[in-house]
């Protein structure tokens, strides 16, 4: 066992307790293949919470400030995390999330780029429609439905593949392709709140 797949299990362990996951859509999940999963972001616990109810291995980019704590710095990368700088254009980190996804793998975003401080749906940033755009890759919607409260129902969401042939044939903007994902993510929210 690999140290994600134990850690996932560890983070399953501790949190399924506290948080009643309810897990929706997992049936969408593509089995194969890139997918750019992308998901609203209402709290610090999100990505392990994505991570554990998904599928298949998730990687995320983390603010760079994380891999400069001590020992989190070491375990992140096993964790299949890589850092971004947040605030400008990391091409590192866009060279990185674009060959995770050629390689087949999942990557993990939240398009809002930070915590949405109400927990309404905040707006996304270009990032998610460059994945989208220069990549192959299924683009899944995720919603986290909280609040993040111990012993409530916590639900997480995951919407079909999003079509993204059309948007890629007419070589749409990635500001436009990012409101396209996040009218999504939004409808899963509206849906199943």
């Amino acid at each position: 066992m690999n140290l994600y797949s134990f850690a996932k299990a560890v983070v399953y362990g501790a949190l399924k307790p506290v948080y009643r996951f309810e897990v929706i859509g997992r049936e969408h999940f593509p089995t194969d293949g890139g997918v750019l999963l992308c998901s609203n972001h209402i709290d610090n616990l999100d990505p392990p919470v994505v991570g554990i109810n998904a599928p298949r291995p998730v990687h995320f980019m983390a603010k760079e400030e994380l891999f400069k704590v001590p020992a989190l710095g070491k375990i992140l990368p096993h964790l299949n995390a890589f850092p971004v700088k947040r605030g400008m254009s990391d091409r590192e980190a866009l060279r990185k999330g674009l060959g995770t996804l050629k390689e087949g793998k999942v990557l993990g975003l939240f398009p809002e780029g930070t915590r949405s401080k109400t927990g309404q749906l905040g707006k996304g940033l270009a990032g998610a429609g460059f994945f989208a755009l220069r990549s192959e890759a299924h683009v899944v919607p995720c919603a986290i439905i909280g609040p993040y409260k111990p012993f409530s129902k916590l639900k997480v969401v995951y919407g079909k593949p999003i079509e993204m042939k059309e948007l890629r044939d007419r070589k749409a903007s990635a500001e436009e392709t990012t409101e396209f994902i996040m009218a999504e993510i939004s409808k899963l929210i509206e849906e199943h709140s």
